[in-house]
């Protein structure tokens, strides 16, 4: 074995060494600062309860109150509708009471014709 692959092997050795010392304090490169929308702000400027905030969403209540309590954080398509509910509040309130008003309607339709036979 050559000088240079020697030196390169020992170098991974100590590499592995260090890893398996546990983790020592991060650089400066390696942090990264992510804003995390306030999801309770966010309902009281809607000024709604957990449970319609949640049914607003699409979320469970539970899922909404671990979000406020910061043991979860928001992801994806979930947290750009925080960001809009933060922004545009009125209408973000107006476009749930349009779809959640036609879900209900919805539900009652297909409530009232439960008997689909005659349909066939």
């Amino acid at each position: 074995m050559n000088e240079d692959r020697f030196s390169r092997m020992m170098e991974g050795v100590r590499q592995g060494a260090e890893i398996l010392k546990g983790p020592g304090q991060p650089s400066d490169a390696c942090k990264v600062t992510v804003q995390v929308p306030d999801v309770k702000n966010i309902r009281d400027k809607l000024n709604v309860s957990q449970s319609e905030f949640a049914q607003m969403l699409g979320i469970s209540v539970r899922t909404l109150q671990n979000w406020e309590q910061k043991h979860r954080l928001p992801v994806g398509p979930a947290r750009v509708l925080l960001e809009v509910a933060a922004a545009y509040p009125d209408q973000v309130r107006k476009v749930s009471r349009r779809i959640l008003g036609q879900a209900y309607r919805d539900v009652n339709f297909v409530d009232q014709h439960e008997d689909c036979s005659s349909l066939a």
